[in-house]
């Protein structure tokens, strides 16, 4: 797979830690657990959507494009990168944000990543939930063209076969970290939502013939919608990198069960995670994505999911700036009072 070939701008940390969770472990009672670090990957404090961006906005600057225009909910990991990526390459940056939640809640609404996209100088919108994001996005793409702008439109959550690329790179990078430790991974598991992540993952593990099973725990929609999105943009982006459609229904796994109320709300089992994780390992998870990848590990190693002797790495896609806008969950008490 030659992802030379493509146009990439190189600002991201990489390769990201590869680090053992012993005390999440023994908490547990196996299996052996682990985590890449992919909310150390720098840009705007880390996250997934940094390995996507390089490619995304490698191809808006071949474009010659002078301003980025993408869209996420209110609290989006993707919408904060994809302002902070568009500062530093000098382009203006247009965000459509969806109020997919529906709270009042100040700290939600403007706390969090929200209070960072202001500060990267984003141009921010705002749509009320079931709002058609793709042609909001067709709309404000063609007045700012009438106006004389090169606009390069990024999907949510940088989910396409360019983004997707990012993730491509990634499971070649933790193949040759796993091969360098002498680690024999049995399962990867992550937080999965628009998809581009868990199809560059899939994509570049089939492609490359690691062998290694890559779980998405859902955080929106449920089984067959994911397994059919994942799946479809798999195949869309190996096909982009010149293999063809090699990608199968099982080489596509997804568990849907943590979704609990909708995307953004958190659960019992998400708010355990962090707290767990947190208290053994001291990393913070966000409450919209990892958190609930994270439940959805622990739940299945309660279960006996994986044996003890089993190896399992969880991806940690970011997003632990989104915890500012959370804070009513966790019950802080104001000691003002």
């Amino acid at each position: 797979m030659k992802l030379s070939r493509f146009p990439r701008l190189n600002f991201a940390h990489l390769p990201t830690p590869l680090e053992p969770m012993p005390r999440l472990t023994e908490t547990l009672g196996g299996p052996q657990l682990w985590i890449k670090r992919d909310d150390c990957t720098g840009l705007a404090g880390g996250g997934n959507k940094t390995r996507k961006l390089e490619f995304l906005m490698g191809q808006a600057l071949a474009d010659g494009a002078d301003t980025i225009i993408t869209q996420g909910a209110t609290q989006s990991n993707h919408a904060r990168q994809t302002a902070a990526v568009a500062a530093r390459c000098g382009l203006r940056c247009e965000l459509l944000l969806e109020d997919r939640v529906g709270t009042e809640d100040p700290d939600y609404n403007y706390n969090g990543n929200v209070l960072l996209d202001h500060i990267f100088g984003a141009n921010l919108h705002y749509f009320a939930a079931g709002t058609d994001m793709n042609e909001a996005m067709a709309q404000v793409a063609e007045q700012l063209t009438r106006d004389g702008r090169k606009c390069y439109v990024v999907p949510g959550g940088g989910s396409n076969p360019t983004g997707a690329l990012g993730y491509v790179n990634a499971a070649l990078e933790l193949a040759q970290q796993a091969n360098d430790l002498g680690l024999n991974i049995d399962c990867l598991v992550h937080a999965t939502g628009s998809a581009g992540t868990q199809a560059g993952l899939v994509a570049g593990m089939v492609g490359a013939r690691t062998d290694i099973p890559v779980l998405g725990v859902g955080v929106r929609a449920p089984d067959a919608v994911q397994h059919a999105n994942v799946l479809k943009l798999a195949n869309a982006t190996t096909a982009y990198m010149g293999l063809g459609e090699i990608v199968h229904t099982q080489d596509v796994q997804v568990n849907c069960a943590y979704v609990g109320e909708g995307y953004g709300l958190s659960t019992a089992a998400s708010l355990e995670a962090i707290d767990l994780l947190a208290k053994t390992e001291g990393i913070l998870l966000d409450p919209v994505y990892s958190a609930k990848g994270m439940a959805g590990l622990i739940d299945l190693v309660r279960k006996g999911h994986w044996k003890k002797e089993q190896q399992v790495v969880f991806l940690h896609t970011g997003g632990s700036q989104a915890l500012f806008a959370y804070r009513q969950e966790f019950g802080v008490p104001d000691y003002r009072a």
